[in-house]
């Protein structure tokens, strides 16, 4: 099976033109949640990683999530 190529969710946002606030009000929710999605504090739902891809423009599969460090 061949590797998909990954992109951070900070990446995928700068590469779609648009600011962490712009996500959050297209998403109906706080920056905060933005920041601590791309941080990789808190993980997003698969609900809301699919309404970030139709944002991106890009697969969910495409997207990497980081995980914080214990």
């Amino acid at each position: 099976m061949p590797e998909v190529l990954q992109i951070s969710l900070a990446a995928a946002r700068v590469n779609a033109k648009l600011t962490q606030e712009e996500v959050a009000n297209k998403m109906k929710i706080g920056k905060r949640t933005i920041i601590n999605w791309e941080k990789g504090t808190v993980t997003p739902s698969f609900a809301n990683l699919k309404m970030l891809s139709d944002i991106y423009g890009i697969p969910v599969d495409n997207i990497f999530l980081p995980q914080e460090s214990t």
